[in-house]
């Protein structure tokens, strides 16, 4: 991907944050931009091609935070720790409206979108949860395939602005506490305390 169109994909998704995308034409994307509409269409024809290149963008971000960091031999808590870190530096802006119109206005795009990304994060997750197992971190007589499935049922959920209304709470708060709340349902008593000792360090000072 040319380094041009990845700016390109990072401004159009500030631009998500701000304006409604329902309402913005190809035009005024192009202009908000920065670019002129003939530059735009050299990289995607129509919005709706901008659209499933930016959100392939997003999952290619989230992507990037395991070809970043060298996970081999790290305990699974401090992957956990790692990955929640870089989603809220990353993702904490999104706003859940921003969902509700892709749903709405690109729901193939979307769902597609959605398909692939769950199916990368349910991967690492059953990773996760095997490396946890087997450094005596998670309890042995786990279901891998079922607790995965959980933990996404609860990620699912977190991104719905009817449970969970963004003016009430931010993707922040509800990612870090799925985090904690699914550590607390499957560690042994050596990873709790582990957990627990972690998360006394990450606290401020005076906190």
């Amino acid at each position: 991907m040319e380094d041009k169109f990845i700016a390109i994909l990072e401004k159009t998704r500030e631009l998500s944050f701000r304006y409604p995308i329902r309402r913005m034409t190809f035009e005024k994307i192009a202009d908000k931009l920065g670019v002129s509409t003939a530059e735009l269409k050299s990289f995607v024809r129509t919005k709706t091609e901008l659209v499933e290149k930016a959100l392939e963008f997003e999952r290619f971000s989230f992507q990037v935070i395991f070809q970043k960091h060298d996970f081999e031999g790290v305990n699974a808590i401090d992957i956990l720790f790692t990955v929640s870190k870089e989603m809220s530096r990353r993702f904490r802006d999104i706003n859940p409206a921003l969902t509700v119109d892709l749903r709405k206005y690109y729901p193939e795009v979307y769902q597609k979108h959605i398909e692939a990304k769950y199916d990368f994060i349910f991967d690492k997750m059953k990773i996760n949860i095997e490396k946890g197992i087997s450094q005596g971190m998670y309890r042995n007589d786990l279901s891998v395939e079922l607790v995965a499935r959980l933990y996404m049922a609860r990620l699912m959920d977190i991104h719905n602005p009817e449970l969970f209304p963004p003016e009430m709470f931010s993707f922040e708060l509800l990612f870090n506490y799925t985090i904690e709340s699914f550590v607390r349902s499957v560690a042994t008593g050596d990873g709790l305390n582990y957990f627990e000792n972690r998360m006394k360090c990450l606290k401020p000072q005076g906190k």
